[in-house]
């Protein structure tokens, strides 16, 4: 319902904003979500990201052994209390990097899509998915410049 009202809302605010513009303004739009699943970058880095989640993977099963292998209850919850903490700080370093990796690459999209439309002298750009019609879509050559 909230998301309903937000792009009634959005696309009443970019009605009245295109009712302003004056004649003479080019729009272009942009499918970001195509360019984004099109980007080797976004492609290269999900790959490394699995890759480091199997090997998470294999170092919790490496670390259940280790707790399993333990005589003393003592020693099993010692070691499980360490390997929990450094789970949980793996996950963290992993999902700070990740979230670091996947701005630095919207940022350079949506360098990409400034420059692309400001080239093909465009003055605005708006995303594909809140243009119902009108503008020209860049979005294929937004994609060859991004790979």
């Amino acid at each position: 319902m909230k998301s309903g009202f937000f792009l009634m809302l959005a696309g009443l605010m970019l009605s009245m904003g295109l009712c302003s513009c004056s004649k003479g303004q080019k729009i272009a739009i942009v499918d970001v979500q195509a360019v984004v699943n099109k980007s080797e970058q976004v492609q290269a880095l999900k790959k490394e990201q699995e890759e480091k989640m199997q090997s998470l993977e294999q170092w919790i099963k490496t670390a259940q052994a280790d707790v399993e292998n333990q005589e003393l209850k003592a020693n099993k919850e010692e070691l499980l209390n360490k390997y929990n903490d450094e789970l949980a700080r793996k996950k963290d370093e992993l999902t700070r990097e990740y979230q670091d990796k996947l701005q630095q690459i919207d940022k350079s999209i949506t360098d990409t899509i400034k420059k692309t439309a400001k080239d093909k002298g465009y003055d605005m750009v708006i995303s594909k998915s809140i243009v119902i019609m009108g503008g020209d879509d860049i979005t294929a050559e937004v994609q060859e410049v991004v790979k």
